[in-house]
């Protein structure tokens, strides 16, 4: 039966029987491929946060939204609440041409979402070999991932 305690040591399987490391060699590189997949992972979050962020901006105004001409600060509170005809469609629009690359950018989310998640399955299966370095590589390559790419998420 597997260990369920930290071990040091320079013997492990990860993820599948071909990735059997015995030896530091191996070790480091399986530490620096370990690495390297969480800040890959961390880099793809913010990705689609950005790409989330480029598409609200990139939807259309509700069609029931409360007309400038409704909002004022002098009103009172009935006159300024939703009425029957503050949520009536302002106007028809038609369809907005852009459907296809919004329906484009949803795929493209999509499958950055299998992918990252799929990538965070891949990497919590890699801490549970209770193995201290590869530990400390995915912790070591989670805060280098958040430090490279966090100029952007105040971009998103």
């Amino acid at each position: 039966m597997m260990s369920m305690t930290f071990e040091v040591s320079s013997s492990v399987t990860l993820l599948f029987d071909f990735w059997d490391v015995h030896g530091p060699a191996g070790m480091v590189l399986s530490v620096i491929v370990v690495l390297l997949l969480t800040v890959f992972y961390e880099v793809l979050k913010v990705w689609r946060v950005w790409l989330g962020s480029r598409s609200k901006l990139a939807q259309p105004q509700s069609p029931y939204a409360v007309p400038p001409s409704h909002r004022t600060d002098n009103s009172s509170v009935l006159e300024s609440s939703p009425s029957e005809s503050s949520l009536t469609p302002i106007e028809s629009q038609p369809p907005a041409p852009d459907t296809t690359n919004r329906y484009l950018l949803h795929g493209i989310q999509t499958l950055l979402h299998m992918l990252q998640v799929s990538l965070g399955y891949m990497i919590m299966l890699c801490v549970m070999s209770y193995n201290t370095w590869i530990f400390i590589g995915v912790v070591v390559g989670s805060v280098l991932g958040y430090f490279i790419s966090f100029p952007f998420v105040g971009h998103a």
